[in-house]
């Protein structure tokens, strides 16, 4: 050792037989920490990443308050190597929590490698979730692991961006995971066939926040297929998606022909029929075509525990408070006082009073194009089947979300 050098046995020796090796390698972590946050003009790249590379293999052998020493200066730096990062990262939760909260140095590649770490817990995910900026693709990656506590925040996170299939899964998460519906109703990703097909396990106020969102008026669709509903009708309505699409669109709601056909004459008058009968499944599906809907939407309407899709079935046919009030009585259900919120009939009459009839429509229709349109056997088994073809329909998902087996 003339030359004031170790040969690797005699390091081995010294480690063995000096009782100072602990303040030896704290000193030399020490160093290895100040080479790795060099300014970029003291220091190559290539270095940088040799001393990355050494301190690694220093820190495998340390004590966790080292590590977290370093992980709390690592933190503070923007060009800490990537596999430093990672691997402090994916080390115990005091020691990775300093740079999962604040370091900026993580880019979504090393973000994701330590979500999917099989050293890391729900809680790193968690820290990962509550960074100030959050991609589509670490959401993405987030909420496929299904665990509630980071999708919980990630959706309360403003810096985190949900692209459509995340915001679709949480949406399916919700029916079973109801603690996630107050966080989607505020999330701006969310669309209106996700807030509208939520609805049905919402509690009242979320319900209240589904409906003030999206209950909107269709002037512009009116106004751009104003002149296609003629030539629909000179084709004789043979093509069956321009027929249903426009159904959704216009401004009538009532079925004149199944007025015309029915022993009632009117919804109103198959109304004070119930009003006046025990209910059944045939008076049911006669007040569903009366008011234009299908038989499948109106029972799930006319079920409705909660009672506010009733109202807005009451709003958008035009049925006055009066039959309002003979179709809640003659669905057999507790009537309260008009103003009591804790009560389901004051919270429906509070919808039927603000719901405009325009909105009203457009809520009701949606849920009879989406509740409807997918409960072929052939659609529901393509979609539990992941078809690609059905990716895209919205009515197939939300169909399958209300009435379907959603994991």
């Amino acid at each position: 050792m003339a030359d004031g050098t170790l040969s690797e046995f005699e390091i081995d020796s010294f480690e063995i037989e000096e009782g100072g090796q602990t303040k030896t390698r704290a000193m030399l972590t020490r160093r290895l920490q100040d080479v790795v946050g060099l300014p970029g003009s003291r220091i190559t790249p290539q270095e940088r990443h040799i001393a990355a590379d050494l301190l690694i293999e220093v820190l495998r052998e340390s004590d966790v308050g080292t590590r977290v020493r370093c992980a709390e200066r690592m933190a503070l730096l923007v060009d800490t190597p990537a596999i430093l990062l990672r691997f402090l990262a994916k080390d115990a939760l005091q020691v990775a929590i300093p740079l999962l909260e604040v370091c900026e140095g993580f880019n979504d590649s090393d973000l994701i490698a330590t979500a999917l770490s099989p050293s890391a817990t729900t809680t790193h995910r968690v820290m990962i979730a509550k960074r100030k900026v959050i991609s589509e693709a670490v959401t993405d990656v987030l909420v496929n692991m299904g665990e509630v506590e980071v999708i919980q925040a990630l959706l309360r996170n403003e810096g985190s961006t949900f692209a459509h299939p995340a915001i679709e899964q949480a949406t399916a998460m919700s029916k079973h995971e109801q603690s996630l519906v107050p966080y989607l109703v505020k999330r701006p990703e969310l669309k209106p066939s996700q807030g509208l097909t939520m609805f049905w396990w919402a509690d009242a106020e979320d319900r209240r926040r589904i409906l003030q969102r999206f209950a909107v008026e269709r002037l512009t669709l009116l106004e751009a297929a104003q002149d296609i509903f003629a030539r629909a009708a000179s084709d004789g309505w043979r093509d069956p998606l321009v027929r249903k699409t426009l159904q959704f669109i216009e401004r009538r709601q009532r079925n004149r022909d199944a007025a015309a056909r029915s022993p009632y004459g009117s919804l109103e008058g198959a109304i004070e029929a119930l009003d006046h009968q025990l209910p059944s499944r045939e008076l049911f599906v006669e007040i569903s075509f009366l008011a234009g809907i299908k038989p499948m939407c109106g029972a799930q309407i006319l079920s409705d525990g909660g009672g506010e899709s009733i109202a807005v079935l009451c709003k958008a046919t035009g049925l006055k408070r009066k039959h309002f009030r003979q179709l809640w009585r003659g669905l057999r259900r507790p009537m309260a006082d008009d103003h009591d919120l804790t009560d389901p009939w004051g919270r429906s009459v509070l919808v039927y009073d603000t719901i405009s009839t325009n909105k009203a429509q457009t809520v009701l229709r949606y849920w009879n194009w989406a509740l409807t349109s997918a409960m072929s056997p052939t659609l529901a088994a393509k979609l539990e089947e992941g078809d690609d073809e059905l990716l895209y329909s919205v009515a197939a998902r939300s169909s399958n979300l209300v009435f379907g087996n959603t994991p």
